[in-house]
């Protein structure tokens, strides 16, 4: 996946690890880069494109897609975390979670994949995350949807390599956002994190292990 020239979708392009795709893809030389948020108000990245988009909201999802008909590079980055437990947390919080962690990027590639197709293929980065391969107490809603938005990046790799759309899932630890701010944990510097995600997203890459905790669990699977 080549970014020098691409048009790119950044959804949660606002905040965050977000925000840094946004000025390393425009940095990199990406023609076009859509900021999508709830609130596009909040894009501050010179040279971006504010987008309205919330990925929840199917509307939303199909109007994005309507004014951003050029698109060869869908970044999913827009995710939530409540903290919220399995058997006795907030049934709600549980699936809002699932709505924005597994269902909102699904809808994203779903509308996306013929805007991907009709541009030449193009490529998707799913921004996953360590916990997609295990469980936290305080975090195990949060792990429910990553575990299953990790599944649902490799069946979207496999349906979509007929179309010549590449598909690359980003792995990583607990990293320096908003969404960590109440955790005391060693973190990740997201614009490092963004940095080995495009470096990966160009070279092909089928998944991208952002730090060595990350590369540790993925390895532990196996034993």
């Amino acid at each position: 996946m080549n970014i020098e020239g691409s048009v790119a979708l950044v959804t949660g392009g606002n905040r965050g690890i977000g925000r840094h795709f946004v000025q390393q893809l425009l940095e990199r030389g990406a023609a076009t880069v859509y900021a999508a948020a709830r609130n596009p108000q909040t894009v501050d990245v010179p040279g971006a494109i504010p987008l309205a988009l919330d990925i929840t909201d199917p509307d939303s999802v199909t109007a994005a897609a309507a004014v951003a008909a050029d698109v060869t590079l869908l970044v999913n980055n827009a995710g939530t975390a409540t903290g919220s437990d399995l058997v006795t947390g907030d049934l709600p919080a549980i699936k809002r979670e699932l709505d924005t962690n597994f269902y909102g990027p699904l809808a994203m590639i779903r509308t996306f994949a013929p805007v991907l197709a009709r541009n030449g293929g193009g490529g998707i980065l799913n921004v996953n995350s360590r916990m997609s391969w295990l469980s936290y107490p305080g975090a195990n809603a949060y792990a429910a949807s990553k575990a299953a938005a990790w599944s649902m990046t490799n069946g979207a790799r496999l349906e979509l390599a007929r179309q010549g759309t590449q598909v690359t899932g980003l792995y990583l630890s607990s990293t320096d956002t908003d969404m960590m701010a109440a955790w005391d944990v060693p973190k990740n510097d997201p614009a490092d994190v963004v940095t080995v995600a495009l470096d990966g997203l160009e070279a092909g890459a089928p998944e991208v292990l952002a730090d060595q905790e990350t590369k540790e669990t993925k390895a532990s699977l196996a034993t």
